[in-house]
């Protein structure tokens, strides 16, 4: 079953919890316009997914499915969103549509470039290229102008079916997942480059008010803090050895 929770105005957490990994699986829809899905979920869980979009706007009205990156958890059920959405386009970042998407979606995608603007009616969602943050060449953010949300993928990973939307720190629960991953089959989940902590200091700037969370809770407050508080932790944790 999946569990809906507005935690932005017009921006809808879907979430389904898998015991099996006890792991939050998050899917965000924007209504507005021209509505957006952020995140497809795995093939497996689109019935689910698309029962909670059902509840929040007729699914045919879909306009974009946008992702960080490609995963399954993340484009998976891409194509089964296009097939009932007949007016929909994936979107994603140039180097995402060249590599993979466009030969994998039945669609062709509309590609990204660095702060180009996706407006869906009185949302403006801009375009930050992310490589290798949280993972993979082609990754990048979508930032929700108006109301200051960051749509962040796997960045603040944490274990557990926690609540939806804290107001309280989200740091230490994202240090102690990112402690348990490195420790069994999930090590090097997070790479870390030279380019990482410049790439989140560059998020940080932009001053987001809510982080809407792939896996766990998402957070509300300053996200500026949150985000420099997640480049320390990554760079004592995954940074190079002296």
């Amino acid at each position: 079953m999946s569990v809906t929770t507005e935690i932005a105005p017009d921006l809808f957490r879907i979430s389904v919890f898998v015991p099996e990994f006890n792991l939050q699986f998050n899917h965000f829809l924007i209504r507005d316009d021209e509505p957006m899905l952020f995140h497809t979920g795995l093939r497996g869980m689109f019935p689910m997914v698309e029962e909670a979009v059902r509840k929040l706007i007729d699914p045919r009205r879909l306009r974009w499915i946008g992702f960080s990156h490609f995963e399954s958890d993340e484009c998976g059920a891409l194509n089964h969103w296009l097939d009932i959405s007949p007016h929909a386009e994936p979107v994603c970042s140039l180097v995402g549509a060249l590599v993979s998407v466009n030969d994998f979606a039945s669609k062709p995608a509309r590609a990204l470039g660095a702060a180009d603007e996706l407006a869906t009616g009185k949302y403006r969602f801009r375009f930050y290229p992310t490589p290798h943050v949280p993972h993979g060449w082609d990754a990048g953010v979508l930032f929700e102008e108006t109301q200051r949300t960051l749509l962040c993928s796997d960045l603040f990973h944490q274990w557990g079916d926690v609540e939806p939307l804290r107001q309280t720190s989200i740091i230490d629960d994202a240090r102690a997942a990112l402690v348990q991953s490195e420790a069994g089959p999930f090590a090097n989940y997070l790479p870390y480059t030279h380019h990482t902590g410049r790439i989140l200091e560059g998020l940080a700037q932009l001053g987001p008010k809510t982080l809407a969370t792939m896996h766990g809770s998402s957070y509300s407050g300053d996200g500026a803090i949150a985000l420099r508080e997640l480049s320390t932790v990554m760079r004592e944790l995954l940074g190079p050895r002296a």
